[in-house]
Formats: C-alpha cells, structure tokens, sequence
C-alpha cells in the first residue's frame, strides 16, 4: 500500500511538472483548427490615449522614448512622463503634450507612479496606455492599438521587442520573450483565452484601469501579475497585438540578469496561487478565457519547470522507471521553442546565441539565492547610460 501510494504521488508530480514540455506545442496545434478574428467598427473611431512613462531615478533615455511617442501617425494623446526621484532640469520639451510630473515625495512604485499621472490627467481620454523609460515607441504602435479598442477589447497587450541585441545576455534575454509573446501572447489570445501582460506595452480602458488603481495597492515588482488576474477575474480578456511594437532594453549583463530574475521569480511565488482561483472559477462560470489562463498562471519560470524536468527524468533513470516520456516532452519543448523563434524571424545573433543557455540558467539559479531581498535591490531594471 505504502509503495504504490508512493509510485502515484511520484506519478501525479510528474504530470503537474511535465505538463510545462507539452502545452506550447498542445496550443500550437490546438490553433491550427481555431482561427480566431475580431470585427473593426467601421466608424474609424479615434481614441484619446493618454499615454504614461514612468522613470525611477533614470532619465538619460527619456528624451528617446519621448521623441517616438511624438511621431505616431496616430496623433490623439498627451503624454504624462513621471520622474519619480529623479533630476528633471534637462527635461524640457517644446511640445505642449508633454506633460513632465515630478512627485514631491518618493513613490517608488509602478502603480503608484500610474496612480499619480491619472490625477494629473488634463482631460478625459479614452484610453491609458503604459510606456516604460527605457522603450522605443514604433511609430503605428496606438494606431495599432486603437484598433483593437474600435473592436470592443478593453485590454490590449503589444509586443516587446529588443532594443539591443549587443551581448548573448541580451540576445537570449529576447528569446525568452520571443518565446512568451508567440506562446503567452499570440496563441494563447487566439485560443480564446487571453494574453498575458509584460509590464509596458500595453493599453487599457481608462476607466478600467482606474479601478484597478483604486481597488489594488501593489508595492514591489509584479503589479502586472495582480492586473492580469483582476482582469481576467472578471472575464475580460486581454488582446494582443503582435503589430503594436515597443523595442525594450533587454538585460545585457550578468549582474542586471541576477538582480532583474530574482524581483521575477519573487513575483510568480508571490502570485502564482491565482491561478487555482481561475482555474476554479472557470470551471463554474464557465469560462475558456478565465481556465486556459489560470493554468498558464500556475507555470513557473523557464528555467525552474526545465530543471525540475531534468530531475524528473534522472530520477527515472536511477530507479529504472520509463524515462521516454520525458525525453520525448523535451523534444517538443526544444521544437516549440525553435518554431517560436522562426515565426517571428528571429535576428540571427538569436541563434547564435543558444549556445550561451547553460550559462543564462546559471546565472537565473544564482537569482533564487536572492529573491528573498529582491524588492530591496531595486524598483526598476538599472541600465548604463551609453556616451559618445
């Protein structure tokens, strides 16, 4: 009794872990048979964003990010820049929807610094969407986004590509979220249920997001995991839009790696238990937006759910149990990670920089030693300003 209650406790482990290698590709094939298309108003009707970039004692990359919110084709909003803690004598701009807040006391806090732009609004836009200090803006991004808001969605999420490519940090740090917005993003909203948020890029009903505001006090990393969930809690489902395109900084060394891993796997232990909560309430609404969602909601990083695979399998492999499964779940893995690169057109420097994996999982395990004090270290993703 003891040995087989072991063997099935060991056998229900298994799946709960394994399951990770097989879902991209499940997804993938679940799209070939879903498609899924959403119907344009054809009023053309043009929202008012209001547009918030946030800085934390950082503003050497503000002018760039400013320079291409000013050459949208779509030309309907203000801008309302926050430097929190932040020296803003050189931040003058010409164009009077420009709009520079300078906190009189320290926020240190993403919502916070959203919280303080919306009581500074200057009037009432349609929509809000929010913009990180260190992006690049394409230049149809909000027209882009405008369009799925003409289709009724309330929330959009856009992609984030790389700004640089200049190290294999950086490089493998783009394929992770190559990786996350093909599978995360563009398949899982295709699938019907919704896209997760990555933190900037993203845009959502002004109203809407006001609530959130008022409703939920995040301190630390993460307020886009308490977001998403209160979203899709209430079965709205979160767009995406491979087309509306942000270039972010992507981390380019070891020590940025550490530090920036460890405030994100501090954030999934501190949240993933939403996921039971959708997934229950999925099942009793029903709902496929609130059940898919709540199972990807439950997967650890990359890194941890591909470790703990490797266990598994060696563990197998010791006590002379079938390993198959394991080696074929890798497979899939590998495949679904390769066809996420190729869908996209991946920068060659991409797949050269594979090679560096082992060395990038390294350096994320070192992270774990860390996330006990990793809304300590920093707010926000520190990058070194470039000189001529």
């Amino acid at each position: 009794m003891i040995k087989e209650a072991i063997e099935i406790g060991w056998l229900v482990l298994q799946i709960l872990i394994g399951y990770h290698l097989f879902f991209p590709i499940a997804l993938f094939i679940f799209n070939l048979f879903k498609r899924q298309s959403f119907f344009i108003d054809k009023k053309n009707k043009e929202f008012d964003f209001a547009i918030i970039v946030t800085a934390y004692q950082q503003t050497f990359q503000l002018k760039s990010v400013v320079e291409s919110i000013l050459n949208q084709s779509h030309q309907n909003f203000i801008v309302y820049l926050v430097a929190d803690d932040c020296d803003v004598s050189s931040l003058i701009f010409e164009d009077e929807r420009v709009k520079v807040l300078r906190p009189a006391q320290i926020i240190a806090s993403n919502t916070g610094s959203h919280e303080y732009a919306t009581k500074h609004f200057i009037r009432n836009h349609n929509v809000i969407t929010i913009i990180d200090s260190d992006n690049i803006v394409d230049v149809h991004y909000l027209s882009e986004i405008n369009k799925n808001f003409e289709a009724g969605f309330k929330a959009v999420q856009g992609i984030r590509a790389a700004k640089n490519l200049d190290t294999t940090y950086a490089c493998l740090d783009a394929a992770r979220d190559i990786y996350y917005h093909y599978y995360d993003g563009e398949l899982l909203f295709k699938s019907g249920s919704s896209a997760t948020l990555a933190g900037s890029g993203m845009a959502f009903k002004t109203d809407i997001y006001q609530q959130f505001l008022n409703h939920n006090k995040v301190s630390g990393a993460g307020f886009d995991k308490v977001l998403q969930n209160w979203l899709v809690k209430q079965n709205i489902r979160i767009a995406f839009n491979a087309k509306a395109i942000v270039y972010d900084q992507k981390t380019s060394n070891k020590d940025q790696l550490v530090k920036q891993r460890s405030r994100w796997i501090n954030t999934w232990f501190k949240y993933f238990s939403y996921g039971f909560g959708l997934i229950k309430k999925g099942i009793i609404t029903p709902s496929l937006n609130q059940f898919i969602f709540g199972f990807v909601l439950l997967r650890p990083p990359l890194f941890i759910f591909l470790l703990l695979s490797m266990l598994a399998m060696f563990v197998n492999i010791i006590l002379g149990f079938n390993y198959v499964i394991w080696l074929l779940g890798f497979i899939f893995f590998i495949a679904s990670f390769l066809l996420a690169l190729s869908k996209s057109k991946a920068d060659k420097r991409i797949y050269n920089a594979l090679i560096g994996i082992p060395k990038f999982m390294f350096y994320q395990v070192l992270s774990l030693t860390k996330i006990r004090s990793a809304n300590k270290i920093s707010v926000a993703t520190k990058h070194q300003e470039i000189k001529d």
